[in-house]
């Protein structure tokens, strides 16, 4: 099992900046893909970016240019930089992992999400 933890969220102005963190604990070799994804009220949850474990990413377009996945392996921590954002943006932001040996797709699991806040 792997156990994810986030932690970084807050309030913040439009145009500011927040960095997620997501530590990862367990039988962390598993891992394959780790990725963020947010909620916000009444809406579905979305992929906001990925990376892979040899560091390739992918982004949302509503968060390109603005936003930046990284991962340190040396830490089995994973990033969200965030920077210029926007009202919009607020929501539960969740980090979720692949587990590299099962063959079901998608993401395997799951923070228990930290809030992100966005004031105009």
């Amino acid at each position: 099992q792997v156990q994810l933890v986030e932690s970084g969220g807050g309030l913040v102005q439009a145009g500011g900046s927040l960095r997620l963190s997501c530590a990862a604990s367990g039988n962390i070799f598993s891992i394959n893909a780790m990725g963020w994804h947010r909620q916000a009220p009444g809406k579905q949850r979305e992929l906001v970016a990925t990376i892979t474990s040899g560091g390739s990413t992918n982004y949302a377009d509503s968060v390109k240019g603005r936003f930046t996945i990284s991962r340190d392996n040396t830490k089995d921590t994973a990033y969200l930089q965030m920077n210029s954002l926007k009202p919009e943006d607020t929501a539960v932001y969740y980090c979720a992992a692949q587990n590299r040996f099962r063959s079901t797709p998608g993401y395997h699991y799951w923070g228990q999400g930290t809030q992100v806040t966005v004031s105009s």
